[in-house]
């Protein structure tokens, strides 16, 4: 296959699902994992012991790569806002442990983790025949840091830290969405940067064997002030369940070949609460007008219909405006206004009948009648 047919082949493909990208309307859930990298932290630690006077030391603590997991409820407003609160996970194991003006410890192990929740204020941006949808966010909330078993030997001493600490928490979220295809069903890549004030934890100082096991009473204790700033990298899904489904393709009615010919009745549809024609609605009129001056027809009824996402005066208004575009692309297409009827029904008189506020493609027509 040529590059220049594998290009074609590739956009045609894609024609469905760029149709289908646009802000997010009504509730959706959403979740994704991925990686988290856990900053260097600047530490603060302080010692003390009975009968000894306290003394500090600053230090740093590596952490080695780990993973995230969150997942969100939130509802969208249709025109690219949207809120959600959240809630997350993450996890690293603690490289090293390093404290200034003591022996450099034989470090044996540990874990940090973080886990809350937040709420957040995100932004889509649609952009017209692209398949994917960026989006940028920020959020506030509150985190718990955990030091568990963070524990390194220096001179026969066991330092350990097991202790959490909640603290405020913000970040800043830059993702793009993917459509697949399937209604309300969107693919998701973030890059995530969350942030707490320094949460203080507070650790234990035991003699030590020289394999690094505790073997005496607790001799001292330690408080330690450290950093908390994640990058986090993750893919996940997120479902909407009030999705927009694609409206169906404007149908045409066949004429019957006896003459002479019944009435005749074109639809052409419109977007949600808009009143002008896409090509495809141009192409119907088109049709319609084509099909008038070739039969003969001495009557054409112009009707506009609405659905009922709106109140009923709206829709009669709107309505009229959409039998009013179509009429006059009628007369520009060589059909005078005398022999036409525009009418306006709003919502009286829905194509498949639903509840108050529902939006259905269907209903959003004008309906053309040659007689």
């Amino acid at each position: 296959m040529s590059l220049k047919k594998a290009l074609l082949a590739a956009t045609i493909l894609s024609l469905p699902l760029a149709a289908q990208a646009q802000p997010v309307t009504g509730v959706y859930i959403a979740g994704g994992v991925g990686f988290n990298w856990l900053q260097e932290s600047d530490a603060s630690y302080s010692f003390s012991a009975a009968g000894q006077p306290t003394f500090s030391r600053s230090g740093t603590n590596e952490f080695d790569h780990g993973w995230v997991g969150v997942g969100s409820l939130g509802y969208g407003f249709g025109n690219g806002l949207r809120l959600e609160v959240e809630g997350n996970y993450r996890e690293n194991d603690v490289g090293s442990l390093s404290v200034n003006g003591l022996p450099t410890p034989s470090f044996q192990g540990g874990r940090a983790r973080s886990y809350g929740a937040m709420g957040n204020v995100l932004y889509d941006f649609a952009i017209p025949g692209v398949p994917v949808m960026p989006y940028l966010g920020a959020g506030v909330g509150y985190v718990w840091h955990d030091y568990e078993r963070v524990r390194g030997v220096s001179g026969g001493q066991l330092l350990q830290f097991d202790d959490e600490d909640g603290k405020f928490a913000y970040q800043a979220i830059a993702g793009v969405g993917f459509n697949l295809g399937v209604p309300g069903l969107t693919l998701t890549a973030e890059y995530r940067f969350m942030g707490t004030l320094s949460p203080e934890l507070s650790g234990t100082v035991r003699v030590a064997n020289n394999g690094g096991a505790a073997t005496g009473p607790v001799i001292g204790r330690s408080s330690v002030e450290v950093d908390n700033f994640n990058h986090s990298v993750l893919v996940g899904l997120r479902y909407a369940f009030n999705a927009p489904r694609p409206a169906p393709a404007p149908v045409v009615a066949p004429a019957p070949a006896a003459a002479p010919a019944p009435a005749r009745t074109y639809l052409v549809f419109f977007d949600f609460d808009r009143a002008d024609l896409t090509d495809r609605a141009r192409q119907i009129v088109a049709e319609a007008a084509q099909a008038a001056q070739s039969t003969g027809t001495t009557r054409i009824e112009v009707a506009g219909h609405a659905d009922r996402s709106g109140s009923p005066q709206y829709n009669q208004r709107l309505s009229m405006r959409r039998a009013e575009a179509v009429a006059a692309e009628l007369a520009r297409r060589g059909i005078n206004r005398s022999e036409m009827s525009i009418q306006a029904f709003g919502e009286s008189r829905p194509l498949v009948p639903t509840a108050d506020g529902v939006r259905e493609p269907q209903n959003r027509r004008v309906e053309i009648v040659l007689k």
